[in-house]
């Protein structure tokens, strides 16, 4: 068997038992699901908006109910293996790559964040009126998703050791995500109200997307294992 084929069957395995163990609990995914929906719901009347206005604010509480329910999810990526009887420290010791046990975590979060933003964006599109095209949001959805993930896959790591990883978490990530999120709610603006001479944003999320997601491999041993 060969080097990438041993590499993805772990990385698969892990994925699997965390889909598993979503699939029968149903916690971090209901819990995201909600928290989105109740952020869209808060936005939509706290505001008077009308047409104009909703173009510009929209976008923002979209993403904003995106990074949020993120945050939720990325925080139990860790935690959770810590407290079911320290399932993490079992799979330190087994002979596995560790790069392919946080390829699998950020397939797991996107998983799970995906999920909740094919149940959001129809809620959103229903609740603020607007004449929002799906398959051009897709590519920004994705990577913009893919960003935070990235990042917030590596430090729940590192805030799941700490007593304060729920406060811990969010002020880690959100300083390093501000231009995928910035990038990716232009990005849905100008499929709203097209804007001339707007930076190229998703080839800046994507680059961002790249660069993350090499130094996270390539960081992720010495983190989990300290």
């Amino acid at each position: 068997m060969s080097i990438v084929r041993i590499f993805f069957s772990q990385v698969w395995a892990i994925l699997w038992k965390d889909i598993r163990c979503e699939l029968r609990s149903k916690q971090t995914w209901m819990g995201m699901g909600l928290f989105a929906l109740l952020v869209l719901v808060v936005f939509n009347f706290t505001f008077d908006l009308r047409i104009n206005d909703k173009a510009v604010v929209a976008p923002g509480a979209l993403w904003v109910a995106f990074l949020f329910a993120s945050m939720l999810g990325l925080g139990r990526t860790m935690t959770s293996e810590r407290e079911q009887g320290g399932s993490l420290d079992r799979l330190l010791l087994c002979p596995i790559d560790r790069k392919a046990i946080y390829l699998a975590k950020l397939l797991g979060n996107l998983l799970f964040i995906g999920g909740v933003e094919i149940v959001a964006l129809p809620v959103f599109v229903a609740l603020f009126n607007l004449p929002l095209l799906v398959w051009p949001l897709v590519p920004v959805v994705v990577f913009g998703t893919l960003g935070i993930a990235i990042v917030g896959t590596l430090f729940s790591a590192m805030a799941a050791a700490t007593r304060v990883r729920e406060l811990l978490l969010p002020i880690l990530v959100f300083p390093l995500i501000v231009p995928v999120v910035i990038g990716a709610t232009r990005l849905t603006q100008a499929l709203l109200v097209p804007a001339l001479h707007e930076p190229p944003w998703l080839s800046l999320i994507i680059a961002f997307d790249v660069i993350f997601l090499s130094l996270a491999m390539l960081t992720f041993q010495s983190v989990i294992e300290e």
